[in-house]
Parts: C-alpha cells; structure tokens; sequence
C-alpha cells in the first residue's frame, strides 16, 4: 500500500528533525520533505502533493494562521497543527480548527526532545486520522477572533463586552424557537472527536437561548478545553463553561468535559449535576464520551437526546445504544458532513440512531423533536 507522505512546517530545527524520525519510524508513513518557514514551504507543496502536513502556528514571515487559510482557499488538504500549551496556544488552535485543521498537537514548553518523543503515538496516529478525513475549501471567513475583553465584567451582567453580546444575539441568524415551557428535564447529550470543535459550534450556534441543558464530551487535551468553551461562549446565544464538579445542569447552558479528566450526569434530589472526576480513561480517552452518554442512558432516561457527531474510532457507540434503549432520542451525523465517519458510523452500526442527519440539519431536527414531546417525559 501507498505511504502517507507528510511534511514538516516547523521553524525549530530540532522539531523538524524529531518529527521526521518519529514519521519516518512508520511502515506506512514518510516524512518527504520539511521547511522552516511558510514560504519555503509553499514551494515544498507544490512540488511534492503531500497527503498530510504538519503546521506549527507560530512562524516566521508569515502567520500559520494566515498560511493555513491560504492552504484551505487555494489548495486544500488535511493540516495537523502543532501548538504549544499556552493560553495563547490554545486560542489560536481554536482559530485554526475554525480555519479547516484537521486536529492538532500540542508540544511541551520544555524538554521538547523528550515530550515530542513521548507524544510520538499520538502524532503518527493523529496523522494516520488526518489522511483519511474529508477536507473542504473554505470560501466563507471563519468567525471573529475574541479578546480577554470579551469577557471582562461590564455594565451588560453576562461577564461580556456590549461588542460581544452584540455578536452572540447575531450569531446564528436562526429562526429556530423553542414553544411552550421547555422542561427542566430534558438535556441534549453530545459526542464527538476528530473535526468535534466545529461541529460542535455549528449546533450550538443554532439553537435558541431557551434551550434545554447541553452536556458535552469533545476528546481535547487539557488546556484547551478552557479556550474552547470561552470561544463557544463568545458566539452562542446559550452560556458555554467547563463543567465544574457538583455543578447544577440548567437551560440555556451548555457544559464542556474539561480536558483530561471524565465528565457524567448524576441527579441530586430533582436536580441533574455534572460529576468531573480524575478517573482512567475509557477507550483510551479522557474525557470519554462512553463515560458520559452511560450516564445519561442511567440518570436522565427518555428525557435525553443524544447527538452522536464527526470522529475517529467508537467510543460512545455503546453507550449511546443504551441511551436508545433507556428511552432516549438519537441524532447521527451523517458521513457526507463528517470530517471523520468513524464515531457516528459505529454508533449507526451499534443500533443506536433514530435519525441520520447532515450537520446542517442536527439543530433544527432537535428543536422540532424537543417542542414535539410536550411535557415532561418521566423516567419509565
């Protein structure tokens, strides 16, 4: 079979070489060329059509960021990012997802030697993901970048500038409302991996302000799971957080698995709560989205939706036939809008879907679904 043929834009000459080796150890990946800056690297590009690159986002000469939009207008291909654990780091991976990245790694701050070596699974099987996903070229602008002023307490009472509120009410520009009282009870359960982050944003940016709760397990990293939810904060019309444990669930509020550590439901009294736990990980993942829709498949019943979204592998297949079977109602990304069809095929093959959707469509199919069943649907 065909080698996956990487290169490496990373101006650390020590990160190239490292990179290199670790992508040259595999029987079915190499490294066919590196290049120290954007510019180097157009040229590389375009001689050599690799299937994958790998893009470090602090460059010189030009932006990663700006390099990667010209990548995703003119020539686009899949792009794992290499960032760095800063919270700057982390807000520009944020960016560059929105941008079309496949995925990302983030390197240590020091002992880059050692820690890039120890992350060398992490990056070949990343890579391995990114050669099969389905990448777009990206015509529209991602949204705006936001500030730490985004979020400074203001005269508003949201924690958030006049300028970002202004963007949260636009947001959307969806015409979807929820009718009636909407119960307490009900929560939308969501899982998702490998090209999650955007199609996480995609839904929550379509629903309404008066939408039940949301829990959320999207396999990120710690340090970046922060920045993931403040940038959703800034662009949704519901409140986006890291779960917090012992934290009460409530609508219009959508809770994030904190990186590196599990996310589940449990009830106190009449009450839903998040339960964040430093626990081992479940099918190699921390948060694990089995973790949290068994949860919901235990506590909430036939008062959850789940929602199944693009990513590698089959964690949450499971469990999410359990939800199906507790009495949930279950909506699958279909894999036309999917960058990778691994998670939600299985889940499809596990049973677990009542309805196959594109993207696009999962928001409003939950708003109908949801102002359809009434009241509140007890625990059977």
């Amino acid at each position: 079979m065909a080698k996956i043929r990487v290169v490496v834009v990373d101006d650390s000459a020590l990160v190239r070489s490292l990179l290199s080796e670790i992508i040259n150890r595999q029987p079915d990946m190499e490294c066919i060329g590196t290049a120290n800056d954007p510019l180097a690297a157009r040229e590389l590009i375009r001689e050599t059509n690799p299937d994958v690159i790998t893009l470090d986002v602090e460059m010189p000469k030009m932006d990663g960021l700006e390099f990667l939009s010209r990548i995703m207008r003119l020539r686009p291909m899949p792009v794992l990012m290499v960032s760095t654990l800063t919270e700057k780091g982390a807000e520009t991976t944020m960016r560059a997802l929105e941008m079309g990245a496949v995925d990302f790694v983030a390197k240590p701050r020091i002992g880059v030697s050692s820690g890039l070596r120890e992350l060398g699974a992490e990056i070949v099987e990343k890579i391995r993901i990114a050669s099969k996903a389905v990448v777009h070229r990206r015509t529209a602008p991602p949204p705006p970048p936001f500030g730490h002023s985004d979020f400074a307490p203001t005269e508003t009472g949201t924690g958030m500038s006049p300028a970002s509120v202004a963007r949260r009410e636009a947001a959307s520009g969806s015409s979807y409302k929820f009718t009636g009282r909407i119960s307490t009870e009900k929560v939308i359960v969501i899982g998702a991996s490998t090209g999650g982050t955007e199609a996480i944003r995609e839904v929550l940016t379509r629903l309404p302000a008066d939408s039940p709760a949301i829990v959320i397990t999207q396999h990120m990293p710690p340090g970046f799971t922060t920045s993931f939810a403040a940038r959703l904060n800034s662009l949704c019309k519901i409140t986006v957080s890291e779960a917090r444990d012992g934290e009460r669930i409530l609508p219009g509020h959508a809770y994030i698995a904190p990186g590196g550590l599990q996310f589940r439901v449990d009830r106190s009294g009449a009450n839903y709560v998040a339960v964040v736990e430093d626990t081992p990980p479940v099918n190699r993942h921390k948060p694990s989205v089995e973790v949290l829709f068994k949860s919901a498949a235990r506590v909430i019943g036939p008062n959850a939706y789940g929602v199944m979204l693009t990513g590698m592998g089959a964690d949450g297949a499971t469990a999410m036939k359990e939800m199906r079977d507790a009495g949930s109602y279950n909506i699958v990304q279909d894999e036309a809008t999917c960058v990778v069809f691994g998670m939600p095929k299985m889940a499809i093959q596990a049973g677990a879907a009542n309805e196959v959707l594109p993207l696009q469509q999962i928001a409003g199919a939950l708003v109908e679904r949801i102002n359809s069943s009434g009241g509140v649907r007890h625990r059977i």
